[in-house]
């Protein structure tokens, strides 16, 4: 992989990965554009370093946050804080199940083209089209709540948005994209999904890390045709606009400007279909 190529991925990365459009499918399309074509394992690799920008960059934002919540949790402080921990762990049990029983099934359907994508693409942009017409719907005075209202994340809330996260592993489905709309569509606090979304997917990503790296070590040539440069290029790019785009999510979604997303997704969506 050439360096001006793993630039292009990271960037594509970290922007998408918080953005509701679906960072897995925008690097198929991406790879299809410039003309990328790795190995099943290296494919997979790039993935998954350029992920692990994105989940530094989702901690340094909300540092605060982040490191109040592992205080709390590694002390055993009981309270709002620990119980919030507890329903992020929970919201990780179905995407888990989903990586340990069904992780070849997955990465056979990221082969599948672009087609699949594009399927996905649309799907998500029905997903934001539900939640922003609910959000419209719970902003109407009949309705008793108000538009900066909406509720905490429930047990069962946490539950259902990471059965969300389990099913957008598939490629053109965004992962934020669905887990936030199933938040609001629960009639959760936007805000608060929003944290909620990005939080929760960092053990996840950290275990997949793991599992790659102790696959690296038993490798000949762990970087193969994408190069040690190649990987670090595409992980400082990922990272800095990973903290770009993050910041810029969570305001967006504070407005309840997901529709325009789901406009987006749509016309890619489209796109990828006929252009497969």
């Amino acid at each position: 992989m050439e360096l001006i190529d793993a630039l292009i991925l990271g960037i594509i990365q970290g922007l998408t990965e918080y953005l509701p459009v679906s960072s897995s499918g925008h690097l198929e399309i991406f790879k299809h554009i410039l003309g990328v074509d790795l190995p099943e394992d290296e494919n997979l690799q790039f993935s998954v370093i350029v992920h692990a920008a994105t989940v530094l960059s989702t901690i340094v934002v909300l540092w605060p946050m982040f490191s109040r919540l592992c205080k709390s949790f590694f002390t055993f402080r009981r309270g709002r804080d620990f119980d919030y921990v507890c329903k992020i762990l929970l919201s990780c049990i179905p995407v888990g199940i989903v990586g340990v029983f069904f992780k070849h099934q997955v990465e056979e359907i990221f082969g599948s083209g672009l087609v699949v994508v594009g399927i996905c693409l649309c799907v998500t942009a029905l997903l934001l089209l539900f939640a922003w017409l609910s959000d419209r719907r719970a902003m109407l005075p009949a309705s008793g709540v108000k538009s900066s209202g909406g509720r905490d994340i429930s047990w069962s809330d946490a539950f259902v948005i990471g059965c969300a996260q389990a099913v957008a592993v598939l490629p053109g489905l965004s992962r934020s994209g669905t887990t936030i709309a199933t938040g609001i569509m629960l009639g959760d606090r936007r805000s608060e999904v929003a944290s909620f979304s990005f939080l929760m997917v960092i053990l996840p990503i950290l275990g997949e890390c793991l599992l790659d790296v102790k696959d690296m070590m038993g490798a000949g040539d762990p970087a193969g045709e994408t190069g040690l440069a190649a990987l670090a290029v595409g992980f400082v790019a990922a990272f800095i606009v990973g903290c770009l785009a993050c910041r810029w999510m969570i305001g967006l979604v504070k407005k309840g400007k997901l529709v325009w997303f789901s406009i987006y997704c749509v016309i890619m969506g489209v796109i990828c279909i006929l252009w497969h």
